[in-house]
């Protein structure tokens, strides 16, 4: 049996110049947990060229999706960006990944800090019933640098609240913080800064972390998961692993190509 289902692209769209995300069809045997990642890829000279992917779409979904940058020389994202509603896409059987709630602590808060296409875990997350019944509050933080980067910002802020599944749980209990650092808006600066400097605890009315309460996963770039786990860890944060659940979670396996 090939380590790979073969899937047809349903739907494409492109946020801007550098973004764009993209849905098939799912294999009946894929099965996968909230903020996991699978190999996705396309056949080139005869053989399979893979990256990792986080699914954006929710585990119950009939659909995969998936959110990407576009990288003219990358050697699969300048091929994946040319994706037309038909092509054949290779999806490996096997999800994987660290972003997954059993690896961590029960908690009262939940915080989902992202940068770039680190989002595209937590779209997954935050249309899980399953999170919002074990948190008190979901933080979903992105940080971009222009207002063009914030994909999924309209489904996020206008279609969640109104889903007729989960619609109440999104309105009770999810915070969305947005974040952009070239432009005006209504929150400026990179993360770390605000997070530092407690202006994001004041925008959204909760208590500066505490290991006591409050459960992290992480998704973005090298630089800014390290200076994150820099800031928890001397907080007194402990990463949770699939031996031994913890405070925070990151996912150690994208390198953007």
């Amino acid at each position: 049996m090939s380590a790979f289902n073969e899937e047809k692209v349903l739907s494409v769209h492109h946020w801007n110049d550098s973004l764009f995300s993209f849905t098939t069809t799912r294999d009946q045997s894929l099965r996968f947990k909230t903020g996991q990642f699978v190999m996705i890829g396309l056949q080139v000279e005869g053989k399979p060229l893979m990256r990792a992917y986080s699914v954006v779409s929710a585990h119950y979904s009939d659909h995969l999706e998936f959110y990407s940058i576009k990288v003219q020389n990358g050697p699969l994202t300048s091929r994946l960006q040319h994706l037309q509603v038909g092509d054949t896409l290779l999806v490996s059987r096997k999800p994987t990944g660290s972003l997954i709630m059993d690896n961590l602590k029960p908690g009262k808060n939940l915080y989902l800090l992202s940068t770039g296409t680190g989002l595209a875990p937590f779209m997954s997350v935050i249309r899980d019933p399953e999170f919002y019944e074990a948190f008190d509050k979901i933080v979903l933080t992105h940080g971009v640098r222009w207002k063009s980067e914030l994909g999924y910002f309209e489904h996020i802020t206008e279609d969640m609240p109104e889903d007729e599944n989960f619609g109440e749980l999104v309105r009770e209990k999810l915070i969305y913080y947005p974040t952009v650092t070239r432009e005006d808006f209504d929150q400026q600066g990179r993360l770390t800064d605000l997070i530092e400097s407690g202006e994001m605890f004041k925008d959204i009315g909760l208590p500066p972390f505490d290991p006591a309460n409050d459960r992290i996963m992480i998704c973005g770039s090298p630089s800014m998961l390290k200076d994150l786990v820099d800031i928890l860890e001397a907080r007194g944060f402990v990463e949770g692993t699939s031996h031994a659940p913890g405070d925070y979670v990151i996912e150690r396996a994208f390198v953007e190509k």
